[in-house]
């Protein structure tokens, strides 16, 4: 074999005293078989170079430094070239096809190979030398194109089962794939040098895949019988038969490779797709029961997964994007609703947070499926929430229920809807709206429940959890809208709380105070810290009384007291809730305690008033029965009763009434505690749980108890609707006046305005609900009073009167 080397050299061309360097390719042939004609002796034998540049003007002049030697001259190489150009033997080309043909054949049909590659390597880059590498293409061409005709035949047999189809399909696709490789190692210098140099036409692997395109894969038959075998393959795979899962990966390589993928496989494969998730949906969501929904949502997961598999194993990564937005669509998209309806409440009522992740995940797929699980996770909390807030049946656990609900609802939004603002926005939006659609009763009873977390003697939770608790308190707290109406029902048991002692913590209230203040302002804690305040100045007066009444000058109204310890505390009335004056009969001693009092205070300042509240009094009392002294602390009104009883062993309820004054009804509950309760420190006859007009009552000596205090707790009237109503109408009035200092103070700033203008002015001001019907009654108020007045020329609008 003859080999051959390319050789960049740089040579020096002389002309017109110019010199230029141009690099020349020549090509060196050296035969290691046979030697040189006869025509050159032994001694004459040189390199034979085939110039392939034909415009060369023949003179080259190479200088090679590896020659030199010192103190030689300069020797010089001349190349010259041919002077006529070698001759090919007679027939060269048609015997070199011949050969090259006789190996392809070979190929083709799987027989041994007559000659080495090598040589017909060499024999295809001869005649490329020497330009037939034209005809060499055309050749091959309709070589290859004969073979691949030949295969079609196979196919066209229409009782071949599919799967035998399919694999001789893959067997034939295998086999050209595997015959044109070794045909292109062959003819790869004509594929690097013919077929670069002529961009039109195909390369030898293109060309055979286009043949193969041409005659067997867009045959009409052959097609359609390998995709519909294609597609029965993965409709067995997807109902859960095992496939050859090898098969179809080598399949749908060949028609991506053919590039037919697209228009003959991918859109039926999506229609075929399309119709198997639309029919499932259906069927599944006609099936679908609010305890099923979970398992349809598993469902959809392990089909995206399936067919995620299938792209990984043997789908061309191009169908993606349309294939998941096939079973998104049919197994979600159309069926939001549905299963929204169906089984979020059930989810939500759970929690079962697995199950709401996994449907977040999904629905976060599809277009406005978090859109759609919003409003109904929003529908959801309104609905539950409002059930809650406005059944009366409800009230006593009402709070409590809204902040296991609250926490319930937070629990989710961290866990499974990854805290989304939209969610948290929505929840917040939704509690607002249903907390608020039974007017006054939740701010009333959110106030309740905080006096019976802050009373002494709660020992549910230690201060850090009820820290913890105020602070949910506070956030359901934000939502009402009558924060006013909080404010009166909280004041009014704060009142108590401070005055009977009944606080748990001083720390726990004035944490709560701060709560209050950080959320609406100072403001609307003034009265409540006033109250605080009242309580230290209190404690400090008590102090100087005693050291008032101490000194001897003084001790004559001691001993008139009857040895009585006073403590008083002083409220100032614009801080404190409005009590009603009660009048009754207290005794001589205790009068004249009171009296002193009010002698000491009016002296340290004058000007002032002091109104005595019967109803807030507690004492503590020394008795003596058969077992022993006791100490029974009772309320004042249960004191006076009592007291009685030093006089007299047996009195009637009309006695009783006619002795102290106190009003009907309070003095039935102070008798049922004292004679009915637990502490019996009085026997009533007949016996009974009510109290009636002709009862009598006697002292009850006989009463034993391990304690040696004993506090007798007062019956506590339930909350009348009527005080209820008196706590909502002193909120009602205040809130008047609240919109006389806000319509007085608009007109006073701007002068005149527009009835609309007014009243959107009035809204963006008050901070709580009001009608424009209670407006407009202030506004005709304000004009009646002569504060504003109707403009003469525009009956809608008002003018502030200086």
């Amino acid at each position: 074999m003859s080999g051959l080397a390319k050789t960049a050299v740089l040579a020096e061309e002389g002309g017109n005293n110019q010199n230029r360097k141009r690099s020349l390719h020549i090509t060196e042939q050296c035969n290691n078989k046979r030697t040189k004609s006869d025509d050159m002796s032994a001694n004459e034998k040189k390199s034979n170079f085939s110039l392939l540049n034909p415009h060369s003007n023949g003179s080259v002049k190479m200088t090679s430094s590896s020659m030199n030697k010192p103190g030689a001259a300069t020797k010089k190489l001349v190349i010259k070239n041919f002077k006529s150009k070698p001759n090919l033997p007679e027939n060269y080309q048609e015997t070199t096809w011949s050969k090259l043909r006789e190996a392809v054949i070979a190929i083709q049909t799987s027989k041994a190979i007559a000659y080495s590659l090598e040589e017909l390597y060499q024999a295809v880059e001869n005649m490329c030398s020497h330009k037939m590498a034209s005809q060499l293409y055309v050749n091959l061409t309709n070589l290859v194109e004969a073979h691949v005709k030949a295969n079609i035949e196979q196919f066209l047999s229409e009782s071949m089962d599919r799967q035998v189809f399919l694999k001789r399909m893959d067997d034939c696709w295998r086999a050209h794939c595997h015959q044109m490789i070794m045909i292109r190692s062959i003819f790869l210098y004509l594929d690097r040098t013919y077929v670069l140099q002529n961009p039109s036409i195909h390369s030898i692997w293109d060309m055979g895949l286009d043949l193969f395109r041409h005659h067997i894969a867009m045959n009409t038959l052959v097609q359609t019988r390998t995709v519909d075998g294609l597609l029965l393959l993965i409709e067995r795979e997807r109902e859960g038969d095992a496939v050859d899962r090898s098969l179809l990966k080598s399949l749908l390589r060949m028609l991506s490779d053919l590039q037919i993928y697209e228009e003959a496989f991918e859109h039926k494969f999506l229609l075929a797709t399309e119709r198997l998730y639309a029919a499932e949906g259906q069927r599944l969501m006609s099936e679908l029961t609010e305890l099923a929904v979970p398992q349809y949502l598993a469902h959809v997961e392990k089909r995206l997964r399936e067919e995620n598999e299938r792209l990984l194993h043997y789908l061309d990564p191009s169908t993606k994007w349309q294939l998941i937005h096939t079973i998104e669509r049919q197994l979600l998209s159309e069926h939001l609703s549905g299963i929204l309806d169906k089984g979020l409440k059930a989810l939500m009522d759970g929690p079962r947070l697995a199950d709401l992740t996994t449907l977040y995940g999904l629905f976060g797929r599809v277009k406005d499926g978090l859109v759609e699980l919003c409003k109904h996770f929003n529908a959801y909390i309104k609905k539950k929430g409002r059930t809650i807030v406005i059944e009366p049946e409800r009230d006593k656990t009402m709070v409590a229920e809204l902040l296991d609900f609250k926490e319930q609802l937070d629990h989710v939004v961290t866990t499974c809807f990854q805290r989304n603002d939209k969610f948290l926005y929505s929840m917040r939006e939704a509690f607002e709206y249903f907390i608020n659609q039974r007017q006054n009763k939740p701010a009333e009873l959110i106030a309740k429940f905080v006096d019976v977390k802050l009373r002494a003697g709660n020992k549910e939770a230690t201060e850090e959890e009820l820290e913890r608790l105020l602070d949910k308190i506070m956030v359901l707290f934000r939502f009402i809208h009558g924060k006013d109406v909080f404010e009166a029902f909280y004041k009014k048991d704060l009142a108590k709380r401070l005055l009977v002692g009944k606080s748990a913590s001083v720390d726990a209230e004035k944490s709560m105070l701060s709560k209050l203040k950080q959320e609406c302002g100072g403001g609307f804690t003034l009265k409540l810290e006033g109250m605080f305040k009242d309580m230290e100045l209190s404690k400090d007066i008590n102090i100087t009384y005693k050291q008032y009444i101490t000194p001897s000058q003084h001790l004559s109204a001691v001993a008139e007291g009857g040895g009585l310890e006073l403590s008083v505390y002083i409220l100032t009335m614009g801080f404190w809730p409005t009590y009603p004056p009660v009048e009754v009969r207290l005794p001589v001693e205790l009068t004249r305690h009171q009296e002193h009092f009010t002698k000491f205070y009016l002296a340290k300042h004058s000007g002032r008033k002091l109104q005595w509240q019967a109803t807030l009094g507690h004492c503590v009392l020394r008795a003596h029965f058969t077992q022993g002294k006791k100490e029974l602390q009772v309320s004042l009104f249960q004191a006076l009763v009592l007291l009685l009883f030093n006089d007299g062993d047996n009195l009637s309820f009309e006695d009783i009434k006619t002795s102290t004054n106190i009003e009907e009804g309070e003095l039935r509950r102070t008798l049922q505690s004292l004679a009915c309760g637990k502490a019996r420190v009085l026997s009533k006859a007949p016996r009974g749980r009510e109290v009636h007009d002709d009862d009598h009552f006697a002292f009850n000596g006989d009463f034993t108890n391990k304690l040696f205090r004993i506090k007798i707790n007062q019956i506590q009237m339930k909350e009348t609707s009527e005080e209820q109503k008196a706590t909502e109408e002193r909120v009602f009035q205040d809130r008047q006046y609240q919109i006389d200092a806000a319509i007085v103070r608009v007109m006073k700033m701007r002068k005149a305005l527009s009835h609309n203008i007014l009243i959107t002015e009035l809204y963006n001001q008050l901070k709580f609900p009001v009608k424009p019907a209670d407006l407009k009654k202030r506004i005709e108020s304000l004009i009646d009073r002569d504060y504003m007045e109707r403009d003469k020329d525009n009956p809608n609008q008002y003018n502030y009167v200086a």
